[in-house]
């Protein structure tokens, strides 16, 4: 029987792989310039890492987290999300110990056990930045700009993008707006959906981010987070305005917006597509000023988002000029006869060790068929066969022109740079790892 993968966990295959390669390169190329470092958490984490940071009403925890025991009994997760990582990482390794701000990005996967839908799936891919160690609303105005930059860069125009934004106030503004959401909602029980009523108990904040369409007509009229914030807390998102609007970015504030995890204090937003529909979030982030705390680290404000890659790869697919079906080869070693054949892995290492991207015709193709191979995989065909050898030479094809020209072996492999074409713009090799699309 046929082994198959497993639902909502995707292959990325390699006609795929060159577009994100180009996102990847130039991701980590933008975060750089704002003065982000990578960092690489780990895949699986304690368990309690997710209940604790993300909370245990959230859906994430609650319905969507592959959590299973160690040989131990030690019950692990596989992440699904990376900031309560992030945060563990800077916790136990003491970089708050540099009295400096901390800016760390990742790119990798995730897990969520959720319905596989148009991108969206259960192994998924995200990338995101963090901010750990001020309370500027300087700093939440440059990681939406750094959001809204990355989206622009990538071909996306700013009239078809929107910032959702809002402000879910401190710990100390929490409690009333709680309370008041409770007493809202617990009047309008009748109206909610079995997971609205379980949170109503647990926290009633969940149900505001709850996409059930009998909860809408409730969630629509419940009371407004702008309303319970403390002067601290306004006054922040007022400067968080002012700077977006010195920035040039639009928004549209929205006071439903709570985001899915329960760390966020104070600013939330959404970057969002009006090419993708009803799930129209290309990323989005916040503040969470007590996450640090929370998990054993000392007082440190944070702020950050994440985007996922799949989505992006969606939109993008139809702005990027990245085209698969490209040569990716610099050279193709066609062999003719038993000594082309032994001479051509000596010389195939070579061209490598220069920096030449190369491969071999390993199948035994006849020369036509070879050469038909040669045309669809490389810019230059390489030819080794008995009359060349014995001259101690070499034909190069140039695949484009059809030019062809007898060189001397030891001379080409001294320097084969020398004696290819250059690559042509817009091809692997370098420059903006984002080409777009032109008239």
């Amino acid at each position: 029987m046929r082994v198959e993968s497993v639902r909502g966990m995707r292959d990325i295959l390699p006609e795929e792989a060159v577009l994100w390669q180009r996102l990847e390169e130039g991701i980590r190329a933008l975060f750089a310039l704002y003065g982000y470092k990578e960092i690489r958490p780990p895949l699986v984490e304690l368990a309690e890492l997710f209940a604790r940071g993300v909370g245990e009403a959230t859906d994430i925890v609650h319905k969507e987290m592959y959590v299973f025991p160690d040989k131990k009994g030690q019950m692990l997760a596989l992440r699904p999300e990376a900031t309560a990582s992030v945060v563990r990482a800077y916790i136990e390794h003491g970089l708050y110990a540099k009295g400096d701000l901390a800016k760390l990005y990742y790119i990798g996967p995730m897990f969520r056990y959720e319905k596989p839908q148009k991108g969206r799936q259960r192994q998924f891919h995200q990338y995101g930045v963090e901010a750990l160690g001020s309370l500027d609303p300087a700093l939440d105005a440059e990681v939406i700009d750094l959001a809204w930059h990355l989206m622009e860069r990538v071909g996306l125009a700013r009239e078809g993008l929107y910032l959702r934004l809002n402000s879910i106030g401190c710990r100390e503004d929490r409690p009333a707006f709680r309370e008041a959401l409770r007493s809202y909602f617990s009047a309008r029980k009748a109206e909610l959906c079995g997971d609205c009523q379980r949170r109503l108990e647990e926290n009633p904040l969940r149900i505001l981010d709850c996409k059930e369409p009998q909860c809408q007509g409730a969630i629509a009229e419940a009371p407004k987070s702008l309303d319970y914030l403390c002067q601290k807390c306004r006054a922040h998102f007022e400067e968080l305005l002012s700077f977006l609007q010195d920035l040039g970015l639009a928004y549209e504030l929205d006071p439903r917006l709570v985001r899915g995890i329960d760390y966020y204090t104070r600013t939330v937003f959404e970057l969002c597509s009006r090419e993708l529909g009803a799930q129209d979030a290309l990323l989005g982030g916040g503040r969470y000023d007590d996450l640090v705390e929370l998990l054993g680290g000392p007082p440190t404000p944070g702020v950050g988002f994440a985007g996922g890659m799949e989505r992006l790869v969606l939109v993008l697919s139809q702005h990027l000029t990245a085209n698969p079906d490209a040569p990716d080869l610099d050279v193709y070693v066609v062999p003719i006869g038993d000594e082309g054949r032994r001479k051509a892995l000596e010389v195939l290492a070579r061209l490598r060790r220069a920096g030449v991207a190369a491969d071999l015709e390993y199948v035994g193709r006849s020369l036509r068929k070879a050469m038909s191979v040669a045309a669809r995989r490389a810019r230059h065909a390489l030819l080794l066969g008995p009359d060349e050898l014995a001259q101690g030479a070499l034909t190069l094809k140039d695949l484009a022109s059809g030019e062809s020209q007898t060189l001397s072996l030891a001379e080409f492999l001294a320097d084969p740079r020398a004696f290819l074409s250059p690559l042509p713009s817009g091809e692997k090799g370098g420059g903006d790892p984002f080409p777009r699309k032109t008239g």
